[in-house]
């Protein structure tokens, strides 16, 4: 793969059609660009091995599947430096869907799925809050998500 390749607006249209729906037909896809299945395909790979494109995901309504609360953490480290031992073993809480470096008043933000309060406060304190590194927490519930989109170019 040449490291010269340059994206250009056929691959950017590609791109904002499969943003919307990961799962329409390349050659759909072509209908939309003007261009041929196999083009589609081909700038498709190429995008995949310069890590431009990461797969294809699934939207999933958690509160259908019973998960009715969703929020966001905010995580104090004790230390900056203890930030790789403390996400390793974040990564082990299966209710944890993202989590993420900033900077600002937190270390680490995380957003988290759980059935109810009840749920909530047992992954908090008897999965999170015990980890060794982590100072304290800060947690937002979401009462709503008005926008979650891929953005366009």
């Amino acid at each position: 793969m040449s490291k010269n390749y340059e994206i250009d607006n056929v691959d950017l249209k590609i791109l904002n059609i499969l943003s919307e729906n990961a799962k329409l037909p390349y050659t759909e896809v072509a209908k939309k660009v003007f261009v041929s299945g196999g083009t589609v395909h081909v700038r498709m790979k190429k995008m995949e091995e310069l890590g431009i494109v990461k797969g294809a995901t699934l939207k999933i309504d958690y509160a259908r599947l019973g998960y009715d609360i969703t929020c966001f953490l905010g995580i104090y480290l004790e230390k900056s430096s203890l930030y790789d031992q403390v996400v390793s073993r974040l990564k082990e809480v299966e209710e944890i869907a993202t989590i993420r470096y900033t900077t600002g008043d937190y270390n680490i933000f995380c957003k988290i799925y759980c059935r109810d309060t009840l749920h909530l406060r047992e992954v908090l304190h008897d999965k999170i809050q015990k980890v060794d590194g982590i100072e304290r927490t800060e947690t937002f519930i979401s009462l709503e998500e008005s926008v979650n989109k891929h953005i366009s170019f």
